[in-house]
């Protein structure tokens, strides 16, 4: 798991993602990217590694017809999209009976998407014992603890790296 705000987490989410699938490693998964409209952000899609996207969240008013609003600061969380994105990937993490792993990339274990209990418990299914290695992102500690992000973070299987400029290189 790795963590920091706004040094390239993602992008070197991204760049793994592309080594592990093309040395053959059993890999899928999501990240989540920034939407800019003339230089501002408005929000953040979530991209599934076979290239689907969709909304997470967007500046203002609630792009569903859901009951609930969920919100982090000024965005609103689309959770119906999310989750028809997001869920099926976490699902299948089931895998032929051969000694390779599948890879999970999650990117993030956040505010945003745990407004889903789907996604937390597709989450904890994984990291109970499915055999699917994990490779995502998780926030900084800061304010109120995120009781799965607390969960992975002090998980003894679980390695975390803190992301930094100064210690970031992309190759």
């Amino acid at each position: 798991m790795l963590f920091a705000v706004g040094i390239g987490k993602t992008t070197l989410i991204r760049k793994a993602a592309e080594i592990l699938k093309s040395s053959g490693f059993p890999i899928d998964g999501f990240y989540t990217e920034e939407v800019r409209e003339r230089g501002q952000r408005t929000g953040f899609d979530v991209v599934t590694l076979n290239g689907r996207r969709g909304i997470l969240s967007r500046v203002g008013s609630s792009h569903s017809a859901a009951r609930h609003e969920y919100r982090v600061g000024q965005y609103v969380v689309d959770l119906a999209s999310f989750e028809q994105l997001a869920l099926p990937l976490l699902r299948n993490t089931d895998f032929d009976s051969s000694s390779v792993k599948k890879v999970c990339i999650i990117d993030e274990v956040g505010k945003m998407e745990l407004f889903s209990q789907t996604f937390i418990q597709a989450v904890q299914q994984i990291l109970n014992g499915s055999g699917t290695v994990i490779l995502g992102t998780i926030p900084v500690p800061k304010g109120k603890p995120l009781r799965l992000v607390e969960e992975i973070r002090n998980r003894k299987e679980v390695k975390v790296f803190s992301l930094l400029k100064q210690n970031v290189t992309f190759f």
